[in-house]
């Protein structure tokens, strides 16, 4: 398998994602017999899975890697408890002051916090691989956004186990299968 990944900063514009998926599949649908989406719908909000329909290609189930990590039924019922929940994920953990702080300029305009996270209660991070190190930078996350933090242990199976689907044979398209 070769992963050709995409910025993640897209997810800061999801209204993009689908365009760039599909400029890459069409990079590499001549060098590859299968290839697989290891997106969600990631806030495409259904757009990806017309790219998927249209191309003849699969995508990771769910509407966001949340799911994959800690399970559909487990997010919408974190969802339900607190409807203004932010989630983070690992690499959103380690990443926050790039992805986050920088990239909404936070850094330079703190005062846009409220505007930004006004509406948002607590932060959960899906902790799937929790170290010292990055329960420091989850704490400091939160803390930059003002919102208390819940950990909620998250596995990567789900994922690997979605992957593996991904790239089984070929079959009909779904919308998030």
């Amino acid at each position: 398998m070769d992963v050709y990944p995409l910025p993640p900063l897209l997810h800061n514009r999801p209204e993009r994602i689908a365009a760039a998926v599909e400029a890459s599949v069409d990079d590499l649908e001549l060098r590859y017999d299968r290839i697989g989406i290891a997106y969600a719908d990631c806030g495409t909000y259904g757009a990806l899975d017309e790219v998927c329909r249209r191309r003849g290609l699969q995508r990771l189930p769910g509407l966001h890697c949340y799911d994959l990590y800690a399970g559909p039924e487990r997010i919408r019922t974190l969802i339900e408890d607190e409807p203004g929940t932010y989630f983070l994920t690992d690499f959103l953990v380690a990443s926050f002051d790039r992805t986050v702080t920088q990239e909404l300029g936070l850094d330079r305009h703190p005062e846009l916090r409220d505007a930004y996270f006004g509406n948002y209660t607590r932060v959960v991070w899906l902790a799937t691989r929790p170290t010292a190190e990055l329960a420091t930078l989850a704490d400091r996350a939160a803390t930059t956004l003002g919102l208390p933090l819940s950990v909620v242990t998250a596995r990567l199976d789900r994922l690997t186990l979605a992957m593996s689907d991904l790239l089984a044979p070929a079959r009909a398209f779904q919308p998030g299968t």
